[in-house]
């Protein structure tokens, strides 16, 4: 999204995030494209967004599905 849009500073939460089920906020983050760029650099600026968009407010618990299949220094 953040490719199609532009840059990140161009997303809003609600671009993003999804809610669900009784309420559950989710959101995919997606990767690298292939062969350009890490994924570690995907999540730090993922969980950047979330922090300055207020995406942590009023939830009580979080959960993380790191992708690991791509090959990477970052972590």
């Amino acid at each position: 999204l953040a490719a199609n849009a532009g840059s990140v500073e161009d997303l809003e939460i609600e671009d993003v995030m999804k809610i669900g089920f009784q309420d559950i906020k989710c959101v995919e983050s997606g990767g690298p494209e292939p062969g350009v760029g890490c994924a570690g650099r995907g999540v730090i600026t993922s969980i950047n967004f979330l922090e300055e968009n207020g995406a942590y407010e009023d939830i009580d618990y979080v959960s993380y599905d790191v992708l690991g299949d791509v090959v990477c220094g970052g972590f």
